[in-house]
Parts: C-alpha cells; structure tokens; sequence
C-alpha cells in the first residue's frame, strides 16, 4: 500500500483493455472484491465498499496508452507519437489521431468506449446491490456521471445504462449532459449550482479523502460539465461554472501547492548535483510520493504493486534513460511534445522546469547517457525540442520528452504518481474563465490567472483575451487530458498545426466503434463517419 507522506506546509488532507463487445449483451464490469490483505489496495488507502469502483478509473484508460488518455493527448496541439522507421508506426494509428484522420475502426476510439462502458457496468452492479449507505450511493451516482461525462465528452450520442443486463436506446447528447447534471445535483441535494448554496444536506459530506468524492469533488465535476456546455448541448452556463468552481476555491480545505508545500525527490540521481533533494510547489503536485497534496481534490490511486496502470515513464522517455532512473525495465519512446506548445512557455516558468525533460541526458552516477544507435552526429542521449517529422524517419531523441508526472529511482513501469481529475489549480482557472465569459469580458480572468501565474513564478499579466487565456490553461493543464476538450471549447481543434491540416468539424468527437455499430441495433454512427 503507498504510504501517506507529510508535507513541510501543512499536514496531509485525509484521507489494458478489458471491454464489452456487445452493447445488447452485457455492460456489466467485474466489482473488485474488497481482500483483507495486510498493505494491499486497490482503490486506494483505507479499503472500503467502493473501492472496486473507484478502482475502474485506473481501467477506464486515464494515464496508460492505447485508451482514453491517448485520444485526449495525441489529437491535441500538446503531444505526437512519431513513427520512428517501423518503430511506432503502428499501422498509420498514431499518425490519424495526431492529423483527425480517425475513423471508426481504430483501436483507441474502441479502447476508450470499452473501458469506460466496464467501468460504468461495475459502478451499475454495485448499486443493484442495494448494499450501501447513502454516502457511498452519492458518490458511486456522480463517479458514473463522471464516466458518462467522458463518454459524452468523446462520443457524443451514447447509451445511458443505469441497471445491469439491460439494454437501452441512444440518447442524445443534450440528455446525457441532462442526466450527469442531474445525478450530480441530487447528490450535493440542491436544484441548481448558485453563489450562496445550501450544501448542508448533501449525502456526500465533506470527507477530504482525495481517492473518494465529496461535495468540492463533485462541484468540481460539474464545474467542467458546465464549462463545456454551450459545445454539449448549445447552451452556455459560464456563470454556473464560475459559481461550482468558486465555492470549492472558498469553502474547501484546498490550498495551492506553493513555497514550502514539499516533498523528497525521489527521483534524484545521486552523481547529479543540480538535482534537487526537495521537489517544491508545482513540482510537488504530480511527484511519484503526491498522495495527500494539498491541492488534491478528486486523484487516482496509482501504485506500482496494487494499483497499476500508470505508465508515463515507458511511454514518453527513450530507451537508454533507463540508466537515468534506474528502471527496472527499458522504456519505449513514444510521446514527446510538440515544439510550438513547449515554446509556449517562458524561460524561468516552474512548469516548463517541471513538465518537460530537455537537452543532453545523464546517468544515475552523473556520466552521459550513450545511444549508440543514435541518427544524429553524437550519440549522447539528448532530447531536443526541435522534431523533424512525424512520419517515417522521426529522430529517435526528438521532441521535449513529457514529465510532469515526475520518475523517482528504481521505478517499476507502473508509477506511484496519483493522478487528480480535480484539482485546485484547474478551478481556479475555470473560475476565471467562467467569470469571464458570462461577463464577455477576459479582464475578469485576470485575478485567477496571476494567482496560478504567481505559483509558477513568472510575472502578472495586465491584458487579457481568449487566445492568451487558452494558452495559460495549456501550460498549467498539459498532461492532464484537458487540452482536446480545451481546443474545442476554444474553437481551435480543427486549426492546423505542425504536421496536422484543417480539419473538418464533425472530428470534434470520435466515432462509434464500429464493432458497437455492428452487434446493436439502436445505436446511429456519428455524422461524417
């Protein structure tokens, strides 16, 4: 089980592929039964009954390849896997999602519908039950209205199931933002999200255990729905976003991972001087030792022996950086950032420090890491921003190599790093967005903006519009399988960008799979597949 570290700030808050096939069968997941075993876990510290279902999340494809996280990253201006001679060519696949070339056959867009379907079949048979309390019903009712925001988020018409072994008509996108909405509701026990609610009578209560869902949990939940409403169903409700979002920055145990919110680097290399013993503020917040940050709201177990499915380190970082962390196996390099969206951030930014490894590579002992296989003049492992193709002779050690979910010594390919689906930093931004847009004025972000600015230690802005906002949420947010939905939002999904044409509107959400299309008899493709 991970243990739960103490930050030098304040103490610590409290605590591939398995997929249906057939819609008109069985959306049912497999409950993970609660082991008695001392030190093991599988949703997170201090087992309970929901533990199998929060579980799912890991599952559901939020930070391994080839799922969920894959198709939010690799369509976005943020990220590419470039093919490599044969090496991650893969059959045209990544190159679709990086130029929306994707169609309804394509592994991912199935990958991510299955898993999250199981995940939401799990959560369904829990609840037939009848077995919880209503504490663990609320929370189980808005983690599959999280699910189902994915699904409706990605896919567009989908299928709400609620009940095991039942089958149901496609709804539209507009009911099924009506439903997450409405099951999010009922389980704060209010009508609407407003400045001033009354959120005394929710059954979710206020336990801040980061791997469950309490009220600032949920709110921040529907914060997102509501920020991205006018793209789900047409109409906006940019103050009901501002207002979810402001009532956790207020009300909340919540505080930005700032001076002196520190934890050891457990990813130091010993020869190395200018590693630091200490990772600080931004940094902290996605280290491999996270558990209890304070900026945490809603995160992810992840652990390398009882709760995998984190593979970052395999998938973004060249083979011979093994010797860098002393990995207990050699990684695959894959994912690396695009230059203009690493350009994006200035020099003396935490989180360019942070999210990115760039330049010549070192070993555990300080000593240069060699790639003797190396297609440029030398053959000291150096990662440069520059990448010179996508496709078909991408240099091995191009393109600044994703790290924001930093690697400690001795890693296995599964990662300890938590993974938070809300966090403070992000309401803080959708606050200022929110706030913004239902004013129609960007100046209105200001405030929020410098106080996320601030912690990254680079200097207030005095302006403000769309495009500047959207590129600060980029930097804060990069990783965290935001920037798709952000484009979109923004109306920059379809722009072109390295490598990527225009691309035409119905892309904006993927297909049905192909497969789901064939074996039901009420589900309706997708306009323009």
């Amino acid at each position: 089980m991970k243990k739960l570290s103490k930050y030098l700030i304040v103490p610590c808050l409290a605590m591939m592929m398995v997929g249906c096939t057939d819609l008109e069968e069985n959306l049912n997941g497999e409950v993970t039964e609660e082991i008695n075993i001392p030190g093991v876990d599988t949703g997170g510290p201090g087992g309970d009954a929901l533990t199998g279902i929060f579980g799912e999340l890991r599952g559901a494809g939020t930070a391994n390849h080839g799922s969920y996280y894959s198709l939010q990253e690799l369509t976005s201006d943020e990220m590419c896997i470039g093919a490599k001679g044969g090496d991650w060519f893969d059959g045209g696949i990544l190159i679709e999602l990086h130029r929306h070339t994707y169609t309804p056959t394509h592994d991912f867009v199935k990958n991510a519908w299955n898993n999250t379907y199981n995940a939401i079949g799990a959560v369904n048979t829990l609840l037939a039950g009848g077995e919880l309390d209503a504490n663990q019903v609320a929370q189980a009712r808005v983690l599959r209205a999280y699910l189902y925001m994915r699904l409706m988020d990605s896919y567009g018409n989908v299928k709400i199931v609620t009940q095991p072994d039942t089958d149901v008509a496609q709804s539209s996108r507009s009911e099924v933002f009506d439903f997450v909405e409405s099951e999010i509701l009922d389980a704060l026990g209010v009508n609407m999200v407003s400045d001033g609610m009354d959120l005394s009578g929710s059954d979710l209560g206020v336990d801040p255990n980061t791997y469950r869902i309490n009220i600032y949990g949920a709110l921040g939940i529907i914060s997102k729905l509501y920020l991205n409403a006018e793209v789900y169903t047409g109409t906006a409700r940019w103050a009901e976003a501002a207002s979810a979002a402001s009532y956790v920055i207020d009300n909340g145990p919540y505080m930005l991972c700032d001076d002196g919110c520190t934890v050891p680097n457990l990813g130091k290399k010993a020869g190395v001087a200018s590693d630091p013993d200490d990772l600080e503020g931004y940094a902290a917040v996605f280290a491999p030792n996270n558990e209890g940050n304070p900026e945490h709201i809603f995160s992810v177990f992840y652990d390398e022996a009882t709760g995998g499915g984190m593979n970052f380190g395999q998938m973004n970082l060249h083979y011979g950086s093994q010797f860098s962390y002393n990995f207990d196996a050699q990684p695959w390099n894959g994912y690396a950032t695009l230059e203009e969206f690493y350009n994006s951030y200035e020099d003396g930014d935490a989180r360019k420090a942070n999210n990115f490894l760039v330049g010549p590579q070192l070993d555990f002992a300080g000593t240069p890491v060699l790639d003797y296989a190396s297609d440029d003049d030398d053959i000291q492992l150096n990662y440069t921003p520059e990448i010179n193709e996508l496709a078909p002779n991408y240099r091995r050690e191009a393109g600044a190599r994703p790290a924001k979910f930093s690697f400690k010594q001795f890693g296995r390919p599964d990662m300890d790093n938590d993974y938070p689906i809300v966090r403070l930093g992000d309401l803080y931004l959708t606050r200022g967005e929110g706030l913004a847009r239902a004013a129609g004025d960007w100046s209105l972000a200001l405030n929020d903006v410098n106080i996320i600015r601030a912690r990254a230690k680079v200097g207030a802005m005095s302006t403000m519009n769309a495009d500047m906002f959207l590129a600060e949420r980029g930097r804060e947010m990069y990783q965290e399988s935001a920037r798709r939905t952000d484009l979109i939002r923004f109306d920059k999904y379809n722009s072109e960008w390295w490598e990527k044409p225009v691309s035409p509107d119905h892309v904006n959400i993927f297909p049905i799979p192909q497969e789901q299309i064939d074996a039901a008899t009420n589900l309706t493709q997708n306009p323009g597949y």
